[in-house]
């Protein structure tokens, strides 16, 4: 286990204001911590706050948004108090972050080579010649073929697999000690996921850096992550590392996100589903949020569900994690006779 956390997000609180002055939680006391060279998967549907999440840790809320409370302390400093000035330095430096669409990321107008190159210049210092020679090595560390030529063309010359190699180039190019990956595979083929996969976990090797994945893709959560972190409806409802969550899930939407995967080892007529979709900010409910959802839902629920750890490393936010563990028992049980 690492024993330094290089960050450490502590009751984060993101909140949006609609025309009619709505509050809207969209990120509500969100706490986790990674450690350096650590792997940790923020996990959950659409809409639950992990985007928000990760853009708050670079400040980059909307202006709509703002951050309420909490802090987001990395590498000792709390960057939510830090002057914009010093949060430029910041970014892209010391936290890189991959968008989830690289089509909207990269500016149309500006070359590859142009956008690689002003944060070498930016963050490193570099003459002109030095940054391109920096930009190119960058270029073939992630598979781009033909890199001097990649370097001045514009993004739309290049496939959906070159952007997103592209754009993890343009984000390891100061070699940050954090990435930010926000759905890093979205809207791209299987084979390229891999591909793309695959060269984030070298480089994260390769470079020793520690590594925020953002996916509902729990495939990809058992291949990356040491730790994962789920959240639903702007809170986290349970953490623990890649086995306890995969193994002993205890939060009722843990257990509904696992038992919506295909298996091959489980022979099932058609596949679970949860019960209707995450509640608009507007419209979250009292207490805890999955509670409009969940086959345990009791009058104790209307209460906020304090944290109960189960290990060192596993939590949950759930009344009724009792009940799901002696349930979850007699699926395996069945799972086990078929």
């Amino acid at each position: 286990m690492l024993q330094k956390n290089l960050l450490e997000v502590r009751d984060l609180r993101v909140y949006f204001y609609s025309d009619e002055k709505r509050e809207l939680k969209a990120v509500d006391g969100v706490s986790f911590s990674v450690g350096k060279g650590e792997t940790l998967a923020l996990v959950g549907e659409s809409g639950c706050g992990k985007s928000v999440t990760s853009m708050a840790i670079l400040r980059l809320v909307d202006s709509k948004g703002k951050i309420t409370g909490g802090e987001v302390i990395f590498d000792g400093q709390n960057l939510l108090l830090l002057p914009e000035s010093r949060m430029r330095e910041i970014r892209g430096k010391d936290i890189a972050m991959i968008f989830q669409e690289p089509a909207s990321a990269l500016n149309p107008v500006y070359t590859i080579g142009e956008q690689i190159l002003e944060a070498i210049m930016l963050h490193q210092k570099l003459s002109p010649s030095r940054a391109k020679e920096v930009a190119l090595e960058m270029l073939r560390l992630v598979g781009i073929p033909e890199p001097e030529k990649r370097l001045n063309e514009y993004p739309h010359e290049l496939s959906g697999g070159m952007k997103q190699r592209a754009m993890i180039a343009m984000a390891l190019s100061c070699r940050p000690q954090l990435l930010i990956a926000d759905e890093p595979t979205t809207s791209l083929d299987v084979t390229i996921q891999a591909q793309i996969l695959e060269l984030i976990r070298e480089l994260q090797k390769k470079l020793g850096m520690a590594l925020i994945l953002i996916t509902h893709d729990l495939g990809i959560v058992a291949d990356m992550a040491e730790r994962v972190v789920v959240m639903y409806a702007g809170k986290v409802v349970e953490e623990g590392n890649r086995f306890e969550i995969f193994k002993n899930p205890f939060h009722p939407y843990t257990v509904g996100l696992l038992r919506s995967i295909p298996r091959l080892d489980v022979e099932r007529k058609k596949l679970d589903t949860i019960p209707g979709v995450v509640p608009e900010p507007s419209s979250f409910p009292v207490g805890c949020r999955f509670r409009g959802r969940c086959n345990f839902e009791t009058g104790e629920c209307v209460q906020e569900p304090p944290r109960t750890s189960l290990s060192n490393t596993h939590a949950v936010y759930c009344h009724h994690w009792e009940k799901v563990r002696d349930s979850n028992a007699e699926v395996l049980k069945e799972c086990r006779a078929q």
